[in-house]
């Protein structure tokens, strides 16, 4: 007789997802976790709650026409799917593959199936579980310019009322619930070091116990060893999250087509976020793949008041700032703020520079400037119909006032020599030019004279205010950035900001983990990032920003049911 009837590795968002449809089947559960109570919800309860979906009632609220096909058609662009079969293994896996199942195989069957839900029974779903939505539908990733390339055609960034923490909230509550009627128990601090398999079937884990902690969430904890454990179960569920947080490994699986691995990134996730599950998943068998695609972003700010180890946080800019490399050049067309994530980190790591600058000017800021974060966004968070409606008005918010007032990587000035030399304070070994520099946005500056142009980022701004979300709470009119009456000037130091990882182990349409000759390892699931979201990648080499929580509801769901069915 098992110890329990699923064992689910990791109390994240995809793992409590897992766990409360595993128990709603009528299963017992126990959720392991290498961190404390404190963690519970683990990256999602940091997150702004986004999530991407299709054709809602806040996006036709919006006059913004969505449908099945066009989230499809840009999803299969941004992808960019080239493992889908064939005799190898892919740039990204552990090998040949004797079925001829690719590496995106499942990637893209698993993507198909995460569109029909976002498009159909999420938003229904979400509402019954007493999730609710901000009205404003936000455009993030717009893409890189062409009808058939990547990026999202028009606005699906569902914000969560109550961001990640209110997100979570109802899976948390739910296993609460069944935590006191004794279906559901959680051992924390419990870290698995290896799965069990009998007759090569996964019949549990084993590992180590940690000393135990109640420090805040998100701050390093001890791994100091107390002890040792082992529990059997009819099925293992591992939702342990991606890489993240060890930079060591972001480095070793960083493709060469972004350019050199980054000397001194930011962590955008906490330190726990290690990717240990994806070598001990291999070793009882799994299959590993697409492990050099990921998605980090190049917005990346020291956090002034730090939580973890190299806390960054990522600015989610509106399109108006100037985009400068580390040599003050101007980022060309389309890489501009909120465009294209990944085209414009392979452009700057290709530079020579560990950083890139934004300017911007007072005006910009107060509109355009948002930062990541649950934390960060506490009129959100705290569901303040009041302190929302503000940001429809001419104010800074007040976390991004806190890093203007006390972050490192921020500079104001009254004028554009007192600007740059602030800059060049803060990176003298990479000197910009002054003269230069204005010569640059005075040129910018005369476009803006008409309603029409050469410049294609202002006339990037003009359409994004066609969008009356961004119109109203996220586009400033375009306007000469040198207008004294605009500023003062600001200037922004970026660095990369690590965050997720897209590849990872290799589920069927059932989460099943697969070997790496295509067939089902017994009673072994994987949901979440270390999943890549679904079959090992369901993003390809691009996602669509809200697709990353979104993929652990789906995932998490899939495999929770999935396992319950199993055991009948």
């Amino acid at each position: 007789m098992p110890d329990t009837d699923v064992i689910v590795i990791g109390a994240g968002l995809a793992g409590l997802v897992a766990a409360t449809e595993a128990v709603a089947a009528g299963k017992r559960v126990v959720v392991l976790d290498q961190e404390s109570r404190e963690n519970l919800g683990g990256q999602a309860f940091w997150s702004l709650g986004g999530l991407f979906l299709v054709d809602t009632p806040e996006q036709r609220r919006m006059g913004i026409k969505d449908s099945h096909a066009l989230a499809w058609s840009d999803w299969k662009d941004s992808a960019g799917w080239d493992r889908l079969g064939g005799s190898g293994g892919g740039a990204g896996g552990a090998g040949g593959l004797a079925s001829g199942v690719g590496e995106d195989h499942w990637g893209k069957q698993w993507a198909r199936a995460y569109v029909d839900f976002a498009a159909g029974e999420m938003r229904g779903w979400l509402t019954d579980l007493d999730v609710k939505i901000f009205p404003v539908v936000g455009w993030a990733e717009r893409g890189g310019g062409a009808a058939g390339g990547h990026g999202n055609s028009v606005p699906r960034f569902h914000v969560t009322w109550g961001t990640g923490p209110g997100l979570c909230e109802p899976f948390v509550r739910l296993a609460k619930e069944a935590e006191v009627a004794g279906r559901l128990r959680y051992a924390f601090r419990h870290r698995v070091d290896d799965l069990v398999l009998t007759a090569g079937v996964v019949s549990g884990v084993r590992g180590t116990r940690l000393a135990p902690t109640h420090l805040p969430r998100g701050v390093a904890t001890s791994r100091e060893p107390v002890g040792e454990f082992e529990l059997s179960a009819g099925a293992v569920i591992v939702a342990s999250g991606g890489i993240g947080g060890n930079l060591d490994l972001v480095r070793s699986a960083w493709p060469e087509r972004l350019g050199p691995a980054p000397r001194d990134a930011v962590a955008g996730v906490p330190a726990h976020v290690d990717g240990r599950m994806w070598g001990i998943t291999a070793r009882a068998g799994g299959r590993i793949v697409n492990r050099d695609r990921m998605w980090h972003y190049v917005e990346g700010v020291r956090n002034w008041d730090p939580v973890w180890p190299q806390h960054g946080i990522r600015i989610l800019p509106g399109p108006s700032s100037i985009w400068l490399d580390g040599a003050g050049n101007r980022l060309p067309a389309p890489l501009f703020p909120g465009f294209d994530t990944l085209g414009t980190l392979e452009h700057l790591r290709r530079t020579g520079f560990e950083h890139s600058w934004f300017i911007l000017n007072q005006r910009i800021i107060e509109k355009e400037f948002v930062l990541s974060g649950s934390e960060q966004n506490l009129d959100l968070t705290n569901k303040s119909v009041r302190d929302v409606l503000g940001r429809a008005r001419a104010a800074v918010p007040p976390s991004v006032q806190a890093f203007l007032d006390r972050g490192e990587d921020f500079v104001v000035a009254p004028t554009l020599r007192e600007l740059v030399a602030g800059m060049n304070e803060l990176t003298p070994e990479a000197p910009l030019d002054a003269e230069r520099i204005e010569r640059m946005l005075r040129t910018r500056d005369l476009q803006v004279e008409n309603e029409f142009g050469k410049d294609l980022q202002i006339m990037a701004i003009r359409a994004a205010r066609a969008f009356r979300g961004d119109r109203l709470i996220r586009t400033v009119a375009p306007h000469a950035l040198l207008d004294p009456a605009a500023g003062p000037l600001i200037a922004v130091r970026l660095s990369i900001l690590t965050r997720k990882t897209l590849g990872g182990v290799q589920t069927d349409l059932s989460g099943r983990v697969l070997r790496a000759d295509g067939t089902a390892l017994p009673a072994l699931y994987a949901a979440g990032e270390v999943a890549g979201f679904g079959g090992g990648g369901v993003h390809g080499y691009r996602a669509l920003e809200g697709t990353f929580l979104g993929g652990c509801l789906y995932s998490g769901r899939v495999a929770g049911r999935s396992a319950a069915a199993a055991l009948g």
